[in-house]
């Protein structure tokens, strides 16, 4: 048995190749698919009545059976698709926070409580003078320069989008 496989497979292995090269178009995927249809017909080798038309019959039914396969499978997705489409993780945010609340801390306190109270709680200037005991003009004047600060600590643009909503 193996004396009439090895044989066959030895004369005809080029001409089958170039068979399957010709169906599949790619010369990796001939390979593969001879060897598939080989080594099926090494299984049933005694059966095999004309070897060269039994395995012109397999490559082609295997190819037939790849293209069918792929049309019911759903289309991949490259991950170059993925890569293109930027997604925020919100890092950016959790940073531009942290450098704020760095900010925040580095502020006098009086300045400190007059932002937190406007800007965070959203208190009126009112609300802001009475909860700690000013006027109106010093809770003005330490927003202002409480602001001022920040701006200059964190930065012209996260100050800037900080105070306008």
């Amino acid at each position: 048995m193996g004396k009439g496989f090895e044989e066959f497979v030895s004369t005809g292995s080029d001409r089958l190749l170039r068979f399957a090269l010709l169906l599949t178009g790619d010369r990796g995927h001939a390979e593969d698919l001879l060897q598939d249809v080989l080594e099926r017909m090494y299984v049933s080798w005694r059966t095999i009545e004309d070897p060269h038309a039994y395995a012109r019959t397999a490559l082609t039914r295997k190819v037939t059976d790849r293209w069918r396969a792929r049309r019911r499978r759903p289309r991949e997705v490259g991950l170059e698709d993925w890569h293109a489409e930027v997604v925020p993780d919100g890092a950016g945010e959790r940073a531009e926070r942290s450098r704020i609340v760095e900010a925040l801390r580095r502020l006098p306190p009086r300045q400190r409580a007059v932002i937190v109270l406007r800007y965070f709680e959203d208190w009126s200037e009112e609300q802001i003078a009475d909860q700690l005991d000013v006027s109106r003009g010093t809770v003005k004047s330490q927003a202002s320069k409480g602001l001022s600060t920040l701006r200059t600590l964190v930065g012209e643009e996260v100050g800037a989008r900080w105070t306008n909503g």
